[in-house]
C-alpha cells in the first residue's frame, strides 16, 4: 500500500521564535554588508566628481553614483523592514517568556497552597493554646519549686523594718571606720587592752601586803613572816 499511495510525510515542526529571529538577523547582517560596499563605491564616485571637470565625463560619473545611491536606499528600506520584524519577534518572545514565568509561578503557588493546607490540618489553634497554658503551669510549678528549695531555715520572721534599717546604718558606720584605719580591717588590727575595772567601775584589787600603820609595827622572823608574840613571864 505504501508503494501505491506512498508513505505519509511527517509535518515539520513550526519554527520557533528564536529560529525566526536568528534567520532575520542573518539577513539583516547581509544587507548591512551590501550597504557598506555601496557606501564605499559612492565615496569613490564623489572623489571622481570633484576631480572631473564639468562635462560629459562628470555627468557619466554622476549617473553611476545615482544608480548606486538608489540601490543603497532600497537596501536601507529592506534593512529597516527586517529590523521591524526582529523587533516584533523580540516582543512576542518577551511576552511568551512572561507567560511561561507566570505559568511556573502559578504552578509553584498551587503546590505551596496544597502543602500549606496539608500542614494546617496537623496544626490547630486549640492545640497551640492548650500547649501554651500547660507551659505556663509548668513554669509556675518550676518557680514554686525553686522558691521552696531556696528557703532559709531558722530565720526570724518578726524583724521590724526600722530595726533592720538601724542595723544597716550601724554596719555602714563600722565599714566606714574600718576604711579610715589605713585600710586595714578591724579583724586584722591588734586588739586594744581593755581595763575591766574601768569599764565596770570596780574598786582596785588589794595588793599582796596590807598596809600597816606606822605606830603598830610588827616584828618579823628570819623568814620574813610576822613573829609570833611571846607570852610575858609572870613572876
Amino acid at each position: 500500500m505504501r508503494r501505491v499511495f506512498g508513505a505519509k510525510k511527517e509535518k515539520e515542526p513550526p519554527p520557533s521564535i528564536q529560529d525566526s529571529s536568528d534567520r532575520i538577523n542573518k539577513r539583516g547582517e547581509t544587507v548591512d554588508d551590501k550597504i557598506k560596499k555601496l557606501d564605499a563605491e559612492l565615496s569613490r564616485y564623489k572623489e571622481q566628481i570633484k576631480k572631473t571637470r564639468p562635462g560629459p565625463a562628470q555627468e557619466a560619473v554622476k549617473a553611476r553614483a545615482m544608480r548606486v545611491l538608489k540601490q543603497k536606499r532600497m537596501y536601507e528600506g529592506q534593512r529597516d523592514m527586517l529590523y521591524n520584524q526582529t523587533f516584533n519577534l523580540d516582543q512576542v518572545a518577551f511576552a511568551a517568556e512572561g507567560i511561561k514565568d507566570a505559568q511556573q509561578t502559578m504552578s509553584a503557588l498551587k503546590s505551596a497552597n496544597k502543602e500549606l493546607k496539608g500542614m494546617m490540618k496537623t496544626v490547630k489553634i486549640q492545640d497551640i493554646e492548650s500547649m501554651q497554658d500547660e507551659m505556663m503551669d509548668l513554669m509556675d510549678t518550676s518557680t514554686e519549686i525553686q522558691e521552696s528549695l531556696g528557703r532559709s531555715y531558722n530565720v526570724p520572721d518578726d524583724i521590724d523594718e526600722e530595726e533592720l534599717m538601724g542595723e544597716l546604718d550601724a554596719l555602714e558606720a563600722d565599714m566606714g571606720m574600718e576604711t579610715e584605719s589605713d585600710g586595714v580591717p578591724s579583724y586584722l588590727q591588734p586588739e586594744k587592752e581593755h581595763n575591766v575595772e574601768e569599764e565596770l567601775n570596780l574598786p582596785s584589787a588589794p595588793s599582796g601586803h596590807a598596809a600597816v600603820p606606822p605606830n603598830r609595827a610588827q616584828a618579823e622572823d628570819e623568814l620574813g613572816l610576822p613573829a609570833v608574840p611571846r607570852a610575858s613571864v609572870r613572876g
